[in-house]
């Protein structure tokens, strides 16, 4: 980041009284005060819960010259794009509207966020959930199709399987726009595609995890400790 723009955004929130009165704790999440640079990005602020592995961070984005908000959930980071906005006033016009129900939302699940789509697939209602272990191959089940998460581009995580320690995944997402169930994992951060999960409906996507699921965790594990 230029010195001058790190300069001009300490100047924008010097006495930002907004980002003065937010409590240290809201709905179970920690308040921290950033001020970090990390490449083109400045944090300014997050909210933290460390034992649910949920984190919403405040920012400036150089490359935009815009402020934004960045959601962590699990292993899983987006950009909620509802907060986007060029200029501090703007931001905290949609924090004041958004922030504490986003916040609320991540602290509990909430089926009327849930868009009507992934209701009408069936997908809280799922009873594959009970072939779902909760532990296997050294990954935890995080995230459960009865809760599943909104994330970015129309996708929702139905399910995720996480190794923590080692910034390791695997998710089944549902995609509302293309009406499609798709595999994606991560190993030590490092994303990778499987297409022997897509699927267009649940009764296929099961007989495609019944197949393929267990495979796919051994191989991921086995990646991770190589």
């Amino acid at each position: 980041m230029k010195v001058e723009t790190k300069e001009k955004i300490e100047a924008e929130i010097q006495d930002w009284q907004y980002m003065k009165d937010l409590p240290p704790m809201w709905f179970g999440f920690v308040f921290t005060l950033e001020m970090k640079v990390y490449g083109d990005v400045y944090d300014l602020y997050s909210y933290e819960n460390a034992a649910i592995h949920r984190k919403i961070t405040v920012y400036y984005h150089e490359e935009t010259k815009e402020y934004k908000v960045r959601v962590l959930i699990g292993l899983t980071e987006f950009c909620n794009i509802e907060y986007i906005s060029p200029t501090r006033e703007g931001l905290e016009k949609i924090l004041l509207e958004r922030f504490e129900t986003t916040l609320q939302s991540l602290a509990k699940f909430n089926a009327n966020t849930v868009s009507c789509i992934v209701l009408e697939k069936k997908i809280l209602e799922w009873d594959y959930v009970a072939k779902l272990p909760e532990t296997i191959e050294g990954f935890k089940l995080f995230i459960k199709p009865d809760q599943p998460v909104k994330t970015i581009n129309g996708s929702y995580i139905l399910f995720d399987y996480c190794d923590f320690a080692t910034d390791s995944n695997f998710i089944i997402y549902y995609n509302v726009f293309r009406d499609e169930f798709f595999g994606e994992a991560k190993i030590r951060k490092i994303p990778e595609v499987n297409y022997a999960f897509d699927s267009h409906e649940l009764i296929e996507l099961e007989e495609k995890l019944d197949e393929h699921l267990l495979e796919r965790l051994k191989e991921i594990r086995l990646r991770i400790d190589q």
